[in-house]
């Protein structure tokens, strides 16, 4: 959500800043039905003045014994007028935020400029993809004979969901642990374990809602199935006002995640690249807005240090204004080599959303000795799509004779195994 006091001082700023996304100009628009609604607002509080006055007349004429039928009638019919400016007033509203939310955030000034994902620039490469002295394979063919059968989820579920099993089930396991203790061990964040199904107000809070509703699951009592962690663990914080002292606040869960992909059709339909359910770990900061800036730098250094612990050959992306997520104000991606197709793919999103989710979320924080609150900024990072880790650990680490070496980080974490072999 914006701010429409920036907006009102600002106008053409922010039509700038949307035009770097692609839209036209908004705050035309936005400002004729604010002032429409501050004209509504001027007239109720001009009638609620008059009937308390007129409300006040009648008791002195009561009190002196005289007639206050006129007034009375008087007070009857500035109270229907009321009603009425109460309704314009909350229909107004209603009209600016439901335009307000259906614009993205403003890109921050260093995001680079582009219509499309073309447009994104290399920020940084880490590790040197493998060569490979025999035919590479994919994912799909090498994962079939550990344990990936895609097949028999087919049969109960459809397309786009995947069933692990054995080895392969226990290095999903493993990798999400692994995940999981370095967040908490090293990198700071407090382990949550959130619930899987929420309520309109969380995916709106995030930004899901209203305007990616055909991108999620929702069930026929009223719940959303959760896209990403995000949702739940930015939402602790939702019509809350913290104390300074507590932020920043840093939170990481590994959970399923459910997405339809209506945008997707006809995308990586083979393997485990785009599927309907996965599970990741997420990372979310809540923290001071002088400190947001820093705490992205901070959150993708974490994300980073999973895939040079496993040893896997990635780049890091700073998004296009075209290619960014809708709530984000500044976004780096991470891309892990894949062999089998000769390219790197996103495996972490790391956002920087600044103040937009908290706005919708009325989430804030409160300075001791300051007058009022201010919005806490919100980030979120992927830290990491597991099943993407698992599928670039299977073509990174394959070898000829179709079995996988293991990172050595990952050893423990297997109970010892260094490598996954057929039919074991």
């Amino acid at each position: 959500m914006h701010d429409l006091k920036l907006i009102r001082e600002t106008p053409e700023e922010f039509d700038r800043a949307l035009g770097r996304r692609g839209l036209g100009p908004q705050s035309a628009a936005i400002l004729a039905l604010d002032e429409k609604r501050r004209q509504a607002q001027t007239r109720l509080q001009e009638a609620l003045a008059e009937r308390n006055a007129k409300s006040r007349q009648v008791g002195e004429r009561k009190k002196a014994g005289q007639d206050a039928e006129d007034l009375m009638a008087e007070v009857t019919r500035l109270k229907d007028s009321i009603a009425a400016g109460e309704s314009e007033e909350r229909r107004l509203g209603e009209d600016i935020t439901h335009l307000l939310e259906t614009l993205p955030n403003l890109p921050a000034p260093d995001v680079p400029d582009g219509a499309d994902e073309t447009a994104n620039v290399e920020v940084r490469c880490w590790g040197t993809p493998r060569g490979f002295d025999f035919a590479v394979r994919d994912h799909v063919d090498i994962g079939g004979p550990l344990g990936m059968d895609f097949d028999t989820a087919a049969k109960m579920s459809g397309a786009r969901f995947v069933m692990l099993k054995g080895q392969l089930a226990r290095l999903d396991r493993a990798l999400a642990n692994f995940m999981l203790d370095r967040h908490t061990l090293q990198g700071g964040y407090t382990e949550v374990v959130p619930p899987a199904l929420v309520r309109d107000s969380a995916m709106y809070g995030t930004g899901q809602l209203p305007k990616f509703a055909e991108d999620l699951f929702h069930t026929d009592n009223d719940f959303w199935l959760i896209p990403t962690a995000e949702v739940p663990l930015t939402n602790t914080v939702a019509d809350t006002v913290l104390e300074a002292e507590a932020l920043p606040l840093r939170l990481t869960a590994w959970t399923p995640c459910f997405r339809s992909e209506a945008g997707a059709a006809g995308r990586d339909t083979r393997g485990m690249i785009r599927q309907h359910q996965f599970s990741k770990v997420e990372m979310v900061s809540i923290v001071h807005p002088e400190e947001s800036e820093a705490e992205l730098e901070r959150m993708t250094g974490c994300a980073e240090g999973i895939l040079q612990a496993l040893e896997l050959p990635y780049r890091v992306l700073a998004l296009c204004t075209g290619d960014m997520g809708f709530g984000a104000r500044k976004t780096y991606d991470l891309e892990v080599w894949l062999p089998a197709q000769d390219r790197y793919r996103e495996i972490s999103s790391c956002s920087n959303c600044w103040d937009f989710q908290a706005r919708r979320m009325k989430a804030r924080f409160k300075t001791p000795g300051e007058k009022g609150t201010q919005f806490v900024h919100t980030l979120n990072g992927s830290g990491l799509a597991v099943g993407r880790t698992l599928l670039a650990i299977l073509e990174n680490g394959q070898n000829a004779d179709g079995s996988v070496t293991l990172p050595k980080a990952l050893v423990p974490y297997m109970g010892g195994v260094e490598r996954l072999e057929p039919g074991r």
